[in-house]
């Protein structure tokens, strides 16, 4: 696993922590599972999916009730993420303030990551 001991991977705004917790007491999961996936105009995409069980594998990270697990693969390309929670007139959802973000597409869907060995650097120097 990618971590910094004393660390937490990914940090979630008090929105995000509100409507996560909503979405496990919904239907009793035990939270949700984060990651990305090739796809999209920019070459990557988010997950997320309910989780019914905590894999050994996944980094937890717990704040007021709200569980996220980040999926193995995912662990270096999230390290630093804050998860929001956002409503406007038009939609809602969660939005990902990524620093190793290299390049996102207009609609905001996809995303590009630094090179591995640039955030491999990063992280070793942080």
């Amino acid at each position: 696993m990618f971590a910094i001991p004393g660390k937490q991977a990914v940090t979630l705004t008090p929105a995000a922590q509100r409507q996560i917790s909503r979405l496990m007491a919904r239907d009793g999961h035990k939270g949700l599972r984060i990651g990305v996936k090739k796809g999209g105009c920019a070459g990557m995409e988010y997950t997320m999916d309910y989780a019914t069980e905590i894999d050994p594998m996944d980094e937890v990270v717990e704040v007021e009730g709200a569980r996220v697990m980040i999926a193995p693969m995912a662990q270096m390309f999230l390290f630093g993420t804050e998860i929001d929670y956002q409503t406007s007139l038009l939609e809602s959802g969660f939005k990902f303030r990524n620093p190793n973000v290299a390049d996102a597409c207009g609609c905001g869907e996809s995303i590009k990551f630094k090179e591995v060995s640039e955030l491999a650097a990063e992280q070793g120097a942080k």
